[in-house]
């Protein structure tokens, strides 16, 4: 079975796909604010599932880490405005540090070709 990489660096992969199976690396956004980074994450997801054939009605699972758990509720307040509530996934949501203070939300989808 073939393994098709995009959107590489030194680092790391943006997609990975195995046969039918898209992995994403953690995806951050950009903003003042968790709405805001919440937005341009799932943004980022989005056209990087198109880019490999696939859309957010085909995620598997999402894992979501948050800076601060306090902003969870904002944080779901676009999550649920965003999800395909037809074809919603496993998802699990912590809190922990990230890779630097400004990142406020980070999540990393697997999700199955359309």
């Amino acid at each position: 079975m073939t393994i098709k990489r995009t959107e590489l660096s030194s680092r790391m992969s943006q997609t990975v796909v195995h046969g039918d199976t898209i992995y994403l690396a953690g995806q951050v956004g950009s903003g003042d604010d968790v709405t805001a980074q919440t937005k341009d994450m799932l943004s980022e997801v989005d056209r990087l599932l198109a880019s490999v054939g696939s859309s957010k009605s085909h995620i598997l699972s999402a894992t979501i880490w948050m800076a601060d758990m306090a902003q969870v509720d904002d944080m779901n307040t676009v999550w649920d405005a965003w999800i395909d509530p037809a074809n919603p996934p496993a998802r699990a949501c912590v809190e922990s540090r990230l890779v630097t203070p400004e990142f406020l939300v980070e999540v990393m989808v697997i999700a199955a070709k359309a």
